[in-house]
This record gives structure tokens, sequence and C-alpha cells, in this order.
């Protein structure tokens, strides 16, 4: 298996309306993305699969990752809904199928197992998880054959996520962050757009090239003009001084915190 690419993805959570999101990924792929990032719980497969045949872009180019419903969790849901996601986007495999919350149908011990079934059969080339905790983490590379290729959570400029950079640098996956630019709370941050000021980058581009920097890769929503701004963080060059400048901020709040999340219990 060749290994994983994880280049600046687009983000698809919140693009609901069909067109719109067809459209966009669409363009973001035709821009230069070659990373595209949906769920089940995004309501989206469909309109995701119909953007990504409709781009100028070979489909062995791009990497497409989706997540299992955290309803979806027991093993036969899991092997069933996967294929039901691969029918969605009108794909043969997906590269990456994470556990999208370890909640609700999640039990690691007959969960994970099923994630390996759907490696085995190439439903997907890949296995990742997604808002673990450092403990759910290494039990679930215990228990995997597989091994994590990644795993996605929230992480941003006020939520630098310190122990799970540490621990996929360790135990060797990528760590994706989601909500990279806070949902849009970094642009009223007067702490972090000086130091964007000072070093003449937009506060999206400081930001996501901070997560690149600092071995995350980052996956914004983005739709219009956004869309290519964002892709300009892979290019930028952002001075030592400005990432330290970000590294010293004082951390914030989770922007994204339901009362089951494992953080919580």
């Amino acid at each position: 298996m060749p290994p994983l690419e994880l280049p600046l993805g687009l983000g698809t959570s919140g693009l609901d309306d069909p067109a719109e999101c067809r459209d966009t990924v669409t363009a973001a792929l035709e821009a230069g993305y070659r990373h595209v990032d949906t769920a089940q719980m995004y309501d989206n497969e469909t309109a995701v699969g119909e953007g990504i045949a409709a781009a100028a872009v070979d489909r062995d180019e791009v990497t497409v990752a989706t997540k299992v419903h955290p309803d979806n969790l027991a093993p036969e849901d899991v092997r069933e809904t996967a294929r039901e996601s691969l029918d969605r986007l009108g794909l043969d495999r997906v590269d990456l199928l994470y556990v999208h919350w370890p909640t609700r149908a999640y039990d690691p011990a007959t969960t994970l197992p099923a994630f390996d079934a759907l490696r085995e059969a190439g439903v997907t080339d890949h296995v990742g998880v997604s808002n673990f905790t450092p403990e759910l983490v290494r039990e679930a590379d215990r228990i995997l054959d597989a091994p994590i290729a990644a795993h996605q959570v929230e992480c941003h400029p006020r939520f630098r996520q310190p122990a799970l950079r540490e621990l996929a640098a360790e135990l060797d996956h990528r760590l994706v962050g989601y909500s990279p630019l806070a949902r849009g709370d970094l642009f009223g941050d007067d702490e972090l757009t000086a130091i964007a000021d000072r070093h003449g980058l937009s506060p999206a581009v400081l930001a996501l090239g901070w997560a690149l920097a600092r071995d995350v890769t980052p996956i914004p929503k983005a739709t219009g003009d956004h869309v290519t701004e964002n892709l300009r963080a892979v290019d930028a060059e952002v001075p030592d001084a400005a990432l330290d400048a970000v590294d010293a901020l004082e951390p914030g709040e989770r922007r994204i915190d339901p009362d089951d999340a494992a953080w919580n219990r």
C-alpha cells in the first residue's frame, strides 16, 4: 500500500446546499487541492462525489476521506454504511475511512476489527480515528491490525493540541486539524491578526501555514474566493518568528465540544 498523502484539504462540514457543495469541490480540485474530507454525518457525500467526478483531475490524484457516523459503529452497521458511503460518493473505494466520534455505538473491541475488515476488502485503503483522547488513540492502536493513518481533531492557533501532536509523531500517524480557522473566530482575534500584519500575511494564511509547519494537516471549509486564498498557505513563507508568536498565544477553548465527547467523560 503506498503511503497516504494528506496535503492541506477541503473540509465540507456545513456545506449543506448540494449545488454549492458540488461546485466548491470541483473548484477546489481544479485550483490545486488534492484532499477532500466529508462524513456520513454531513449528509453531503453525494454532492462531494459529484464534485469529484466533475473536476478535470484524475481520481487517483485525490485523497478522499469520509467518516462513519457514531450511530453506525456497531460492526454490521460499519460494514453496511461504509459501502453506502461509497455508493453516494460514486467511488469504488475511499482513501481514508475514519471512526467519526468514539461515542454512541462505538465499542473498540468490535468496531475497530470491522474497520480492519473493510480495509482488507478494499473498501478503504487506510483507517483513521477522529475526536479521540490520547488514551483512546493508544487503545485503538493496540486493537487495530491496520496502522492508524490519521487522527482528526479540532486544531488551530488558539487550540493547538500539543499532546495529540506529540502522540501523532510517536505513533507515526498524521494529525488532521478541523476548524483550523476556529470557525472564523480567528479573523476577529486581535493578537493573531497583529502577528499576521507584522509579517505581511493574511490571518488565514498564517493560521494554515502554522498548522502545516507544525505537522498538522488543516482541512478548512471554504467557498468562493476563500478556496484559493486558503490554498496560498501551501507555498507561503511563514517566518519562524511568526510561528513562535502563534505558539506563544494564550490557549483558548474548543469551538466544538459536545456533551458526550470522549474528553467530557
